[in-house]
């Protein structure tokens, strides 16, 4: 529980009235926090009971600081990255208040167009800040954010931009989400890249029921962080007119000024639950007295009146704002409900009837009218063979070469050049703010790639081994989740290069996984696993062109295997996602596979001496149904091999359409091959007593011809 003592201390703290209060334009303070009240007030006492809202978080206590922090960020470029209790600050930044009020109403337009529950806001920019697109996850806005301040300097010195002088990153939390990995990470990240961020930390000293000193020692992050390198931190009361109008223009100029990062920790009341349905019977009512006289609204009348109005003026803005709030919520009642034939459109970018993108407002290279070299399908191959691995820093090669907004990054992708070399040699050659290492942190990795894309980059971001990815996995769905989220609004475009599957060697748990179908779940992701050297030029080299995140197998026997090995197609050869590749016709069986297990099919093939029809996916999302199905309905029947644990495979998802769509013309049961559901073991025997071998593969396919 906060110190009662400190809370009474703070509420009369900084409250003296100036003859001429300085700094913002006060009138329109109090009008945006009587709005933000009214809103509040009319959803908690009328549209929740009424179950017209379903999910109301009350900015009661917050709403004067924010409103004055959105003051500030008035720069075309500025970026913010907000969370549930952040609508103040969205109505000083342009938010209308029919908006405001029509998304927690779940009707349509907006920001989600009712996809998202309406206190995850999003808001591109009207002549000033940005506010990228929220989350209902604590602490994942700061990765993001933190993304869109690297880009800004990226803009600014790499791009030679002038337009992104002075522009700033801004990131909002209660101090509950300072205990989480996305803080320590934006922090992190920050302060070692000396980026133009601020920490905007609300402490009302509770995380739903949590009080603060559960989240960080003696409940102040500020107090905490005071030896932390390269961080300048100023603390104040949020709830004085003065000092948080003060404190918070210091924070904001110091990080303009390029004078590094700044936490801002500024305590406030939370005047009501945590969210509707919240009582607050944890706290003493001796706490919430004491946090109903530092209201933040009383202390603005007392500063204002008369000094800047006289009290009828006060009173009328009260009466205009409930004016304004009640017409706006009549409208936003007035909306239909959003449209059910449109609920599946946006989970990926979409071509209206000429073809031509629908281009999303915020994020990825159309938006910013960046144009490629031209590319084909048709591969001009070299005379040599070359690996996967060398195909794939080719390609990187080429493509940073020729869209200066490509950077890639990742763990140890820098000076070592990766730890299976794919980086090898490209920091020499594009420099240190285009090819880059990053902290241990894959939560930083992929929620900074994130940011980037929002601000009109393409990043290229490495997790070094499919596990790894396991603490990035909030990032990573949420990513894919964007543009629909947003109704088309914002989309983040990146490409994750993430190596995986069993060596040619050994196995293990940590370094041999492949679960891709965690990603072919998620929606919005492209998922391409290439088999061999000229797929993965190609499915790369579409992937970086994308208008759509995508999620980029690299296997680990692939990438020097010598099966895998093909001529270099040329630096303009480039793959339609979602195409298969029929490696062998045949007429008694259709075998679907991808990655390593493509060369075991092709070798079992081989070994049986059946006429097997062999069928690279390549990509599993989107995946070619056609080519399956037609190759089915020639051969009458089909096995499918893959290296992904059996149960819930992407296997399962073949087999469910070949039996539904193919089922009169199958003379066998549609089969899988997949490891059972257990870990890939170290020892070599038991990685392959448990992997599908060739030998097995050929007994398979024998069997189901001869059914």
């Amino acid at each position: 529980m906060p110190d009662l003592k400190t809370a009474k201390k703070l509420s009369s703290k900084n409250r003296t009235r100036s003859a001429t209060p300085p700094g913002p334009d006060w009138r329109e303070v109090a009008r945006l926090v009587f709005l933000s009240r009214w809103m509040d007030d009319i959803e908690e006492k009328e549209l929740v009971p009424q179950k017209k809202v379903l999910y109301q978080f009350s900015a009661r206590g917050h709403d004067m600081s924010q409103i004055l922090l959105g003051s500030l960020l008035t720069h075309p470029h500025d970026g913010v990255g907000a969370y549930y209790r952040s609508r103040p600050m969205l109505l000083s930044l342009g938010l209308s208040p029919e908006d405001a009020v029509a998304a927690p109403m779940a009707r349509s337009g907006g920001y989600s167009d009712g996809r998202d529950i309406g206190v995850v806001c999003n808001l591109p920019s009207r002549g000033g800040a940005t506010v990228l697109p929220m989350a209902g996850d604590v602490g994942s806005q700061y990765t993001p954010t933190v993304g869109w301040a690297q880009a800004i300097e990226y803009h600014r010195l790499e791009l030679k931009n002038p337009d992104y002088e002075g522009a700033i990153a801004v990131v909002l939390g209660g101090e509950g989400s300072t205990a989480t990995s996305g803080f320590w990470a934006a922090l992190n990240i920050a302060t070692t890249q000396k980026l133009p961020m601020l920490f905007y930390i609300e402490d009302n000293g509770y995380a739903i029921s949590v009080p603060s000193h559960f989240q960080t020692p003696g409940g102040n992050i500020a107090d905490n962080l005071a030896a932390f390198s390269d961080l300048h931190i100023i603390e104040g009361d949020g709830a004085s007119p003065a000092d948080a109008a003060a404190k918070t223009r210091e924070a904001v100029q110091r990080v303009r000024q390029r004078q590094g990062p700044v936490l801002l920790r500024l305590t406030v009341p939370r005047l009501s639950g945590h969210s509707g349905q919240d009582t607050q019977a944890y706290k003493p009512q001796e706490l919430l007295e004491t946090e109903r006289n530092n209201d933040p609204l009383h202390h603005l009348r007392d500063y204002l009146v008369p000094n800047i109005l006289n009290a009828h003026e006060w009173e009328e803005l009260a009466r205009s704002a409930e004016a304004e709030v009640r017409l706006a919520v009549e409208a936003a009642g007035n909306r239909p409900d959003p449209d059910p034939r449109q609920v599946r459109r946006y989970a990926f970018s979409e071509n209206d009837e000429k073809g031509r993108p629908r281009v999303q407002q915020v994020g990825g290279l159309l938006v910013e009218g960046v144009d490629f070299p031209e590319s084909n399908d048709r591969p001009q191959p070299e005379p040599a063979r070359t690996n996967m691995l060398t195909a794939i820093r080719r390609t990187l090669d080429f493509e940073l070469a020729t869209n200066e907004r490509l950077l890639v990054f990742g763990e140890d992708v820098g000076p070592k050049g990766g730890v299976h070399a794919a980086t090898m040699g490209l920091q020499d050659k594009f420099g240190e703010r285009r090819v880059f290492d990053t902290s241990l942190s894959e939560e930083g990795i992929i929620g900074r790639a994130v940011g980037m894309a929002y601000a009109g980059l393409m990043p290229v971001a490495e997790i070094q081994f499919r596990k790894y990815a396991d603490p990035a996995t909030e990032q990573l769905d949420n990513c894919g989740t964007i543009r629909w989220r947003t109704n088309n609004r914002f989309a983040a475009p990146i490409v994750v290069r993430m190596p995986g599957g069993f060596a040619n060697k050994c196995g293990d748990p940590w370094h041999s996984e492949s679960n891709e179908v965690m990603w072919v779940h998620g929606p919005g992701w492209q998922v391409a696993y290439p088999s061999n050297a000229e797929d993965a030029v190609g499915l790369l080299r579409t992937a970086l062109r994308s208008n759509n995140p995508t999620i980029f197998f690299e296997h680990r026997a692939l990438l020097d295997g010598v099966w895998a090995r093909r001529p270099y197609p040329g630096d303009h050869f480039a793959l339609p996602l979602g195409k298969a590749r029929i490696t062998r016709s045949g007429g008694d069986i259709s075998v679907v596979s991808w990655g390593a297990m493509v060369e075991r099919c092709e070798l079992a093939a081989d070994q049986s001496g059946i006429s097997a029809e062999i069928i690279d996916l390549r990509t599993l999302s989107p995946w070619d149904r056609e080519s399956v199905l037609i190759s089915v309905r020639k051969t009458r029947r089909c096995l499918i091999v893959h290296e992904d644990n059996i149960s819930a495979g992407f296997g399962a998802e073949i087999a469910a359409v070949v039996a539904r769509e193919a089922f009169f013309d199958l003379d066998a049961p549609v089969e899988r091959m997949a490891p059972p559901d257990i870990p890939i073991p170290h020892n070599l025997g038991l990685m392959n007593a448990m992997l599908p071998t060739v030998e097995g593969i050929a007994e398979k396919m024998a069997e189901m011809v001869s059914f």
